[in-house]
């Protein structure tokens, strides 16, 4: 009888064995994963912020010397140098490395209202600008406030700064050219 019983516990542990290794197999076979990679590639936004003087040449890098009541000519303008239409948006920042002194009150510029428009510290070119096309002015002459700088602050360096930002155009509208309204602006 032992012997028919250590024949069962064979088959039944070969059976065992088997059934084992057919529902892992069956298991592994239903459990595979692979991954698929989809390549989305979008189009290039690239511009240059020009920097002129009324004469066309480019605008200092070490900047001017300026006495109150100054005017400067100073034109600032957004260029594409991509292939793809887009909005843009330019920021004006001041700055002085005098504590006593507030830059942004010491310069007046003659912004352009008329292409571009104020929402939230950005200035928005409120149309859509085509490769190779370059926006209209932000602003073109630079005036020192005679009233806010005066001589007690000879030899302080003042800054206007432009910052822009650009989104696509494509599949990107707005209505009333609101171009503040588009959708990508990157957070600040």
């Amino acid at each position: 009888m032992r012997t028919k019983f250590k024949i069962r516990l064979s088959i039944v542990c070969i059976v065992v064995m088997f059934a084992t290794l057919f529902v892992g197999e069956t298991l592994s076979y239903y459990s595979v994963a692979n991954k698929a990679t989809n390549v989305i590639t979008s189009g290039d936004i690239q511009f240059i912020i020009n920097e002129k003087t009324d004469n066309g040449e480019d605008f200092p890098k070490d900047g001017v010397y300026v006495t109150p009541g100054d005017v400067v000519s100073k034109k600032v303008n957004i260029q594409s140098d991509c292939d793809h239409p887009f909005y843009v948006r330019a920021k004006i920042v001041y700055d002085t490395d005098s504590k006593e002194l507030s830059a942004d009150e010491a310069f007046k510029l003659d912004l352009n209202e008329k292409d571009w428009s104020l929402k939230d510290g950005w200035y928005y070119y409120t149309g859509i600008v085509a490769p190779g096309q370059t926006t209209s002015d932000i602003f073109s002459k630079v005036e020192v406030v005679g009233d806010t700088v005066d001589n007690d602050f000879l030899g302080t360096n003042l800054k206007i700064s432009v910052i822009a930002q650009a989104v696509q155009s494509e599949n990107n509208a707005v209505k009333d050219n609101e171009t503040f309204n588009a959708v990508g602006w990157p957070q600040e």
